[in-house]
């Protein structure tokens, strides 16, 4: 497939799509791979990647729970979304947690080193998309709750949940976008 179509076909696909084959540890090393080719004001390199499967995906979604209990509190909506949380969490082959290290020397903007990590993430999805898996790129505000449980320094940010799943193609909706042209200015 060329690139052009590879990046049309890109779309956002929900754990609640995904079916339950798996995904090779080969493929997620080929993803990351992939994802640490991303460009990066004076090659910075922000971006780095926690990755969860098997048995680790509860405890992430047992702390995503947690993370959002603390921001939200309690109540019967809440209840439904500590269940959807759960639910992705379960439906997904594979969830890569996200982040971000500051530059030390302060030399670049942080929102150019989020620009970056942001595109090491299309790499991924890019990755994904021409292999036929689906993923998600979730970024929930109680994640920032998190820096305990991911061991983040004072300079380290979660980005959110990359979630990862093998889906049914034909089941997925094609979306219609506002044309370019209704979005481009030409200036000769």
């Amino acid at each position: 497939m060329d690139i052009s179509k590879i990046i049309q076909k890109r779309r956002t696909i929900y754990p609640a799509n995904y079916t339950q084959k798996k995904i090779s540890k080969s493929f997620i090393k080929q993803l990351l791979k992939n994802a640490n080719t991303a460009p990066s004001h004076k090659l910075t390199q922000p971006w780095f990647f926690k990755v969860y499967r098997g048995g680790s995906k509860d405890l992430l979604a047992n702390e995503m729970v947690k993370a959002y209990e603390k921001l939200a509190g309690s109540s019967k909506a809440m209840d439904l979304k500590k269940r959807k949380i759960i639910d992705k969490c379960n439906k997904s082959n594979c969830i890569i947690s996200i982040f971000m290290k500051k530059d030390k020397e302060n030399s670049v903007p942080e929102w150019e080193e989020i620009a970056a990590t942001s595109m090491a993430v299309q790499n991924m999805w890019l990755t994904c998309t021409a292999h036929d898996i689906g993923c998600y790129w979730s970024t929930p505000k109680y994640s920032y709750k998190m820096k305990k449980f991911f061991n983040l320094k004072n300079d380290e940010r979660n980005l959110g949940f990359f979630y990862i799943g093998k889906y049914n193609s034909t089941k997925i909706i094609k979306k219609q976008r506002v044309p370019v042209n209704e979005k481009t200015e030409w200036n000769n």
